[in-house]
Formats: C-alpha cells, structure tokens, sequence
C-alpha cells in the first residue's frame, strides 16, 4: 500500500522584480513585474509502506521543494499528493501527528537545555499520555544509546551525538513516515556509520516509511533499496540502488598509508593519482577489478597503516546520470 502519492506536482515560485532607485520603487508599487522560478515539473511517484527511499539530487535540483509540499510546509503550483491518505497542505496539523522530520541543518532541540527537556516538550506537543511518553522514551533513548548523554546541554553534545537526538526526537509520537534531509551532513565516517545503522534498524524494527535525502553516495548505498533522482525539478531516474550501484558508483578513490616506507609498488587496473613513501591514493572502477581484488594485492608488497575508500561525489554522480539521459534523448531525437 502506498503511503505517499504524487501525480504531477509541480512548483512554480513567483517574485516581484524592482529596477533600482526611486523610479523603480515607483515602478514595482504601480505595475509591478515578476520574475518566475519553477523548482518541481510536475512529478510523479509512490512510496509504498515501510519503504526506506532515497530522493537525490545537486543543491537547487528541487528536492528541499518537494519534501515542504510533502509535509504541507509549501502549497504546490499544480498536481496533487497525499501523505497517509492526507492532502499535507490541506490537513497538515492532522498529518503532523503522523509524520516526523529531521533537517540536517535545522534543530528541533533547545540548545541550551538537555535533549530530555526537548523530549518532555515535544511529548506534551503531540498530546502523548505520561505513561505512553515514559515507555516511549525509555524505547528510544534504548534504541538510539542516548543514556550517556541525554541529560548534557545539547550545545555540549557532538554533532553525532546531537543527530541521534534529533531523530529519537522525531519519533517520540510513532510517526508512520519519517522524512530525513541530509541526516549524515557534516559527520565523521564513525558517526556516520552510527547514524545510518540507527535509521536501518528504525525501519527494519518500527516498520517506518522512511524518505530520505542525502550528498552522501554511502547513504544511498548502504540504506536504500530504490532511489530517486530528481534535477532541475524533473525526475531523470526513478530505479533500484542496485542499478545506480552498478552502473554510476563504480569508481572509488582508495587513500593507503603505509606502515613503513615503499617506494616501489605496482597495482594492475588502477589509476595511480599520487605515490611518495608514506602512501599512495588511486582510483578503481569497481566494474574492471574489485576492491577487495586491489587490496589483496597492495598488502602482499606493502605492510599498511590506515587505507580509507572515498565515494564519487553525488553531484557528479547526478551529472552522469542527467549526461547520458541526455545523450538517449538526442539518439532519439537523430532516430
């Protein structure tokens, strides 16, 4: 069963344009012009129930945009959606008690106070009974390890720890969907590799629709069996991650450093980017030869100290996604 459908929803946001000086002021307040921006093309897609979906996409593609109409923060141009049977900017205090949201970069905690505090605040919010709000809350400083912590000034936590807050917050009201914008933005791999076992098993245990946004190409992976891929407000891509996968994050950068000198190394089917003594960083595609395969290699001549694999950047994932699309419309075009 879907839990969220969009059929054709598009956003065009409109804004008046002035000329310098009092003239133009003049001008604006007696025939105003306007200037149009269209952010979302009239989309389409469905999420169905305790789905985990990526939606991605550069800054600017249009995904902040849709994600507001999802949640009734923004009315549409045109098209339609529903949120658990709900149209969001019709019924978006109804669908608030069934939803929960997390930015990356905006805080629903108090940043003085201890997540606790937030906790009790956001219970008495969503009318949540004290008994209910105590069981509640004891599942969820379980499930995310928030003991330690959960009475420190938020100011004082780490931003991995503060993200873990921030998502336990947003499912203190059992929300059926969850909506997650950039949740890994600005975290170290260790936190990261947190954060996304947390939202694993949040979907996998709680059964939560989750809707998820990221830059981050271990995200997608690592999380999301579909994705979405949305530029200049059109979807270019709507497939499984295992295609994305196989066909677009292919290429990794390895960084290697040694444990002790090596001045001599050779690798077969890598593209060696810098080598001294101390390590050496190249670049693979997965498709010729495995990272395992290249591993298995470099330690039979060299003794290492620390080895970290960097993804492409989703921005030039998207832009070789949007190039060959491109690239099928003009072959059928000429066709």
């Amino acid at each position: 069963m879907a839990v969220i459908e969009v059929n054709r929803l598009h956003k065009v946001f409109r804004t008046k344009t002035k000329e310098p000086g009092l003239r133009g002021s003049v001008q604006a307040l007696l025939r105003p012009t306007y200037s149009e921006l269209t952010a979302v093309k009239g989309i389409s897609f469905a999420v169905e129930e305790g789905e985990l979906l990526a939606f991605i996409g550069p800054n600017g593609a249009g995904k902040s945009t849709t994600i507001k109409m999802l949640t009734g923060i923004l009315n549409p141009t045109g098209g339609t959606a529903k949120v658990l049977g709900l149209v969001p900017w019709e019924s978006r205090l109804q669908l608030a008690y069934n939803i929960g949201t997390v930015f990356g970069q905006k805080s629903q905690l108090w940043y003085h106070l201890p997540a606790i505090d937030s906790f009790r605040l956001l219970g008495s919010i969503y009318e949540i009974d004290s008994r209910e709000y105590s069981r509640r809350v004891g599942e969820v400083v379980e499930l995310f390890e928030l003991e330690d912590f959960i009475k420190t000034p938020v100011r004082k936590l780490s931003l991995g720890q503060r993200m873990r807050c921030e998502i336990a917050a947003s499912i203190l009201h059992r929300p059926k969907v969850i909506f997650l914008d950039e949740p890994t933005i600005g975290l170290d791999l260790v936190a990261k590799l947190k954060i996304r076992e947390l939202i694993k098993r949040l979907n996998e245990e709680e059964k939560t629709t989750i809707f998820l946004t990221s830059h981050d190409a271990g995200d997608i992976e690592q999380l999301c069996k579909r994705v979405i891929v949305i530029n200049h407000g059109d979807i270019i891509l709507d497939a499984p991650t295992s295609y994305l996968r196989h066909n677009y994050l292919t290429t990794k950068i390895v960084n290697v450093k040694f444990s002790a000198p090596c001045p001599e190394l050779s690798l077969s089917n890598v593209e060696i980017l810098k080598h001294t003594d101390k390590g050496v960083k190249f670049r693979v595609d997965t498709k010729v030869k495995s990272i395992e395969g290249v591993l298995t290699e470099l330690f039979a001549q060299v003794d290492t100290e620390d080895i970290s694999v960097e993804e492409p950047g989703m921005e030039v994932v998207i832009r070789d996604i949007y190039g060959r699309a491109a690239e099928v419309g003009e072959q059928d075009a000429v066709g």
